[in-house]
């Protein structure tokens, strides 16, 4: 998750300032960049085991390896939460999940080389501190109560709040691990083509990065089982948003929604919980405990909403899992191919064009569980998800030529109908109940 800039204290008096902050975020197609964050499910080598923050294995000693080698600290509380390198950035997740967010790129091919170097430098460090880092989007050993949880504020208020909006939200926070790109868009009518298209096909996406079938060392009957956990996270902030079919002021219809999802908290030099239900309409309108809305609020407000497209100063792809490497470096260049080429990506949104809206939320409930098997009318999400890589293909050839071989796992993916959620099955029961021998094989092998 890129930090948020907490010290924008521009003061808001109206809706149209929200959304001019999209507004002013459009760029032209020359500047347009594409940037990954990824998130790794670590573990103790030789237990399986959920790091800590604090001591030998922790979270907060691989920050400091890190930090040895350059970059700014961010501390809270005396505990280092992120560090930042230039334009990328190393955060944690509540349940010790370690991020990165490189920095934005214009090649493709750039993202992989920083992707080298990062991976020798988390292996170095790792190897140091007894850890290992699995290929998976959910920590398929022990359960949510073997989780530490880390020392961020927010996390705090946070896992106050989930349980009272559904019955998946520390799950959500402790348990997955996912891989997202973020894009840019010219201006309201481009995020409203783009916004489009990746909602028509975020489920199809979904099926093709599946890896969570594990859970509590059990096969869990689900293909992504993280995605099953974001269905009931939090339904008011979370999910598929109608109005990306209906209207094309996208962002005054976003800003709109977003008025009317409650907040978390207002960061003061301290994450300061708000009282239940109360709405950034209404902090607008009347501040809130002597305070008032400010530009950073706005900004902290929208990185607390999670759908499965997120619209801020640019465009999150949210619905895949984390797996191998090679998937991690291929998304970026599959939304390239399918949101950046207009004939590509008109063709994307033709492929679901003629579901309802009840439709797609059901599609969304069935992936999970069903992955490829899922039905879209006639039609399986498999044989989908082959015309969609294709349609990627074919769009790259001309936004990003040089980046198709970064597809090719994808591909194999959707030609095979073998996920990476298939593969992780296959190493369980091959190693089953031994938990030294499931990390290895579970585990990055470039980080070993």
């Amino acid at each position: 998750m890129h930090l948020v800039d907490e010290a924008d204290e521009v003061p808001l008096r109206s809706q149209d300032e929200l959304i001019a902050y999209f507004v002013n975020a459009g760029k032209p197609a020359s500047a347009w960049r594409m940037g990954t964050e990824h998130e790794l499910v670590g573990v103790i080598a030789d237990t399986g085991e959920a790091p800590p923050y604090e001591g030998p294995h922790g979270i907060g000693a691989l920050f400091a390896a890190f930090a040895a080698h350059g970059g700014q600290p961010v501390e809270e509380a005396g505990h280092t939460i992120a560090l930042t390198r230039d334009a990328a950035q190393l955060t944690i997740e509540p349940g010790g999940q370690f991020e990165l967010a490189a920095r934005p790129v214009v090649d493709d091919r750039e993202l992989v080389s920083d992707l080298q170097t990062y991976r020798r430098e988390l292996g170095a460090a790792s190897k140091q501190l007894g850890l290992r880092w699995l290929e998976a989007g959910l920590r398929p050993f022990g359960g949510r109560d073997d989780i530490p949880w880390m020392p961020k504020l927010r996390y705090g208020v946070m896992r106050n709040y989930m349980p009272t909006v559904g019955t998946r939200g520390l799950d959500m926070m402790l348990r997955t691990a996912t891989v997202q790109v973020n894009l840019d868009f010219g201006d309201e009518a481009d995020a409203a083509a783009k916004l489009k298209c990746l909602y028509s096909v975020t489920s199809i996406l979904t099926a093709l990065w599946a890896c969570s079938p594990i859970v509590e060392d059990k096969l869990s009957g689900y293909q992504s089982y993280r995605a099953w956990i974001w269905r009931d996270t939090d339904n008011a902030r979370a999910g598929l948003l109608p109005f990306v079919f209906e209207r094309d002021d996208i962002f005054t219809a976003y800003a709109e929604w977003a008025l009317d999802v409650p907040m978390y908290f207002v960061y003061r030099h301290d994450y300061l919980p708000v009282p239940a239900g109360l709405t950034f309409r209404t902090y607008l309108r009347d501040g809130w405990n002597g305070h008032r809305a400010t530009r950073a609020d706005w900004a902290m407000h929208l990185s607390t909403l999670f759908p499965e497209g997120r619209l801020k100063k640019f465009i999150e792809v949210r619905g895949c899992d984390c797996s191998s490497f090679p998937m991690i470096e291929a998304l970026g260049p599959m939304m390239r191919g399918l949101l950046y080429e207009p004939t590509a990506r008109a063709a994307a949104t033709a492929l679901t064009a003629g579901m309802s809206f009840p439709e797609r939320q059901q599609l969304a409930d069935d992936v999970p569980r069903l992955g490829f098997a899922a039905r879209v009318g006639t039609r399986s999400v498999g044989e989908l998800a082959k015309d969609l890589v294709k349609i990627a293909q074919d769009g790259l050839t001309r936004v990003a030529p040089s980046s198709l071989p970064l597809l090719d796992p994808v591909a194999e993916i959707a030609t095979t109908g073998r996920t990476r959620a298939d593969i992780m099955i296959e190493k369980w029961q091959r190693h089953a109940g031994d938990r030294k021998a499931l990390v290895a094989a579970l585990a990055h092998p470039e980080l070993a």
